[in-house]
Parts: C-alpha cells; structure tokens; sequence
C-alpha cells in the first residue's frame, strides 16, 4: 500500500475512526476519504454502491458502528442488530463488487462466548452461547467477521478482521444513557467532584474483570493490518491484561480527584465475568500495545475536561 493510495475509512468522525485517521496521517499517507453520516447513511446500500463504484478506494477500514454500553444495548436491540448488519454487510459488498484490494473489518470482543476459556482465543468464536445483554451488537459483528472470512476463502482478497477489546480515548461516548463503563465512570466522578464529593453509584458488583485499550492503540493496530498482508482472517487486539471494574473505579476516582463514597448496586447486572483477549497471533507479527491504562485514563479525562461544555446530558 503506497503513501497516496485512496483509503476510505468509515466513521472517520468517531473515536475509533478519527484515530485511525490521524494515525495514518503521521505514518505519511496522504489520500484519505470520509464521509460523515449526513453525506453519506451507510445502511442506504444503493448509496454505498454509488459511492464506492465512483471513488474505487484502494483500502476500507470499516471503523463505522452503532455502539453503547449494557443498558443501550438491552434497551435497544433491533437498531443494534439491524443497522450494524445495514452498515457492514453495504460495505463488504460494495468494497467485493469493486475489487477493493484490503478491507479492514473492526468488530468486538463480546463477539466470544460468555463463558468462554480466558484469555480469549479466536478459535472460540462460535462455541457457545453470547452474553445476553449485548447479543445483538454480537451476532451483527459475527456476520461481518464472516462475511470477511468467506470472502477471503472464496475469492483469495485481503479482507481481514480485528477484535478489540474495550476501547477508550478522545472522542468516546460520555452521555450515561449509552456509554461504556469507562467513560460513563468519568463522567460520574468528574461530576459528583463538582457536587461536593458526592457519593457515586455504580452498577453491578464491581467484581466483573475487563480489559482496556486506548484507541491509539488499535489505530496503529489498524495501520499495521493496512500495510502488510495479514496471513490469517481474525485477528485479537488487546493488551494482554486485565482489572477488575471495581480497581478501575478506583484508578478514575483518583485521577479525577474525587474524594466521595462508592456505592455498588447489585440489582443491576455485571455482564460477562471476564473479558481478557489473548492477542498472541497479532502480537507475533510485530503489534504491540504500548499504551499504559492509569496514563491512558489521565490523557482521556484532559481531553473530557476540555470537550465537556460540547457533552449533552
């Protein structure tokens, strides 16, 4: 892949996407394509075809996804299994009709079994049954891993898919209706901060064990997928260790200042008990995460503390 090839990346306006974005941009690629939501509604298939057919990009990176945390996803089903499958399955073909030569596929970690072996390897996809609660984002993601998978196997193309674990960074979700449990607890302490170290409330246990990832991070995962020619479809991204949500309370409580009680409420659900990705088979090949999680976090609060007049409620 030369420094001017046309690369498109879908949902460059998001975390994910913006990061890749700019990742690219450092590495000395110049020809880069985005198009936002209102240009472009990636679930319209015959707009996507139009698109594609006449901008004949070299590369997709599908960084485009309705995503949320527990409760937008139990709460909203259909439009996280509907306009995620929309949105891909549009892209995929498209990007196979015009001889798209790479095309990156991002997708989840919660594609695996709930009670799958830790870490999670990519061969347990489709052992056992998915968490409930977010079964609908899955199985969406589960069609677009293979779909990219028969693809490659049918035509031989360079369609590749990568599994992040949790993700976190600039640009995230921090309205508590939808968000992830990261952003959604910087939120929550930053806020009871202001309100006189007022106690916060958190859902579940706190004994549930995640892993986190910075997205620049998997951009550069991401870049690395677009310049060498991967020799196998699925691929983890992650870090290779994981904290419990209650030591990450705890980690944001401090970085945030705020010096308050923590209340678990138990009536609400912890979701799978762990998360830990095994990353060996992209981590072989030359890709590492290097970005620490307390540093991380400190980045991600610099950058909610300057955006957070644009945050709605």
């Amino acid at each position: 892949m030369i420094k001017n090839s046309k690369i498109f990346i879908a949902g460059h306006r998001g975390m994910v996407g913006s990061a890749v974005w700019k990742e690219l941009i450092a590495q000395g690629y110049t020809n880069l394509l985005g198009k936002t939501s209102s240009e472009l509604d990636l679930r319209d298939q015959a707009k996507v075809a139009e698109f594609i057919s006449k901008e004949k990009p070299l590369a997709i990176i599908d960084a485009a996804a309705k995503v949320g945390g527990i409760m937008a996803n139990n709460e909203n089903p259909y439009p996280f299994l509907m306009d995620n499958l929309q949105i891909q399955n549009n892209l995929i073909q498209a990007a196979h009709e015009n001889e798209v030569q790479k095309f990156v596929f991002l997708g989840s970690s919660c594609i695996y079994p709930k009670l799958a072996a830790q870490p999670l390897k990519e061969e347990y996809l489709l052992t056992g049954p998915l968490e409930p609660t977010n079964q609908w984002y899955a199985i969406a993601k589960i069609a677009g891993v293979k779909s990219c998978e028969a693809i490659r196997k049918q035509f031989d193309k360079d369609f590749v898919s990568l599994m992040p674990t949790n993700l976190y960074g600039p640009l995230d979700n921090f309205n508590l209706k939808s968000s992830h449990v990261l952003p959604a607890m910087i939120r929550k302490f930053h806020e009871a901060k202001l309100d006189g170290n007022a106690q916060v409330t958190l859902w579940g246990s706190g004994t549930p064990l995640r892993e986190f990832l910075h997205v620049d991070d998997l951009a550069k995962a991401v870049v690395y997928s677009v310049k060498n020619i991967l020799p196998e479809h699925l691929y983890n991204v992650g870090t290779g260790s994981d904290v419990t949500i209650k030591n990450l309370a705890e980690i944001i409580q401090e970085i945030v200042g705020h010096n308050g009680k923590i209340v678990w409420d138990s009536s609400k659900p912890d979701g799978t008990p762990r998360k830990l990705m095994d990353s060996g088979k992209l981590n072989s090949l030359g890709w590492e995460a290097s970005i620490k999680l307390s540093e991380g976090i400190e980045s991600t609060y610099e950058w909610f503390l300057k955006n957070q007049g644009d945050l709605k409620k």
